[in-house]
């Protein structure tokens, strides 16, 4: 037993005082803060035969807005055109509101850009296949997408920039 106290003693994540030092991430809201849903051809449009062309583009970003304090926004924005013209196009900029408490710096952004916005997507997606419906079209159920991987790819990609900046690699 005594050994078991000296180790907690000895432990730098349990502090005397009862403050926690563990690396903590929560989520505290999430929320839309913007939202853009145009049919430009209605009610024309309602009367087009064949399948959309539906476009996808998204984009992620985080900022500092208070002590411990971060905003990640996930953008999405779709369009949905056929050979007669635009059928709708929707802009969501869809935030989570998250606390941070010990974590180092450099394992923030591996969070906000694969973590976080794997954990508002579903809601998001939620927000314009409601949207799309809403103006009179079939419901669109965007797919999953891997935030993980597409971190990963794009830090494959730049630490290949920065070998391509270097000296030569390999032997000729």
């Amino acid at each position: 037993m005594a050994d078991e106290t000296s180790a907690d003693i000895n432990n730098p994540a349990l502090q005397p005082n009862g403050e926690d030092t563990s690396p903590a991430i929560g989520l505290i809201s999430q929320y839309v803060k913007d939202l853009s849903f145009e049919n430009p051809n209605a009610p024309a449009v309602y009367q087009w035969q064949g399948a959309p062309q539906v476009d996808v583009q998204f984009n992620i970003a985080a900022d500092s807005v208070g002590d411990n304090l971060y905003e990640v926004l996930l953008k999405i924005d779709v369009t949905s055109k056929t050979d007669k013209g635009t059928s709708f196009v929707i802009e969501l900029k869809y935030a989570g509101l998250f606390g941070v408490r010990n974590v180092p710096d450099d394992q923030l952004q591996p969070f906000f850009l694969a973590e976080a916005p794997r954990i508002l997507f579903p809601f998001a997606r939620r927000v314009v296949a409601d949207a799309v419906q809403d103006g009179g079209f079939p419901a669109l159920l965007l797919e999953p997408i891997d935030f993980h991987g597409l971190f990963m790819q794009q830090v494959q990609a730049a630490q290949g920039e920065q070998v391509g900046d270097g000296a030569p690699v390999g032997q000729a």
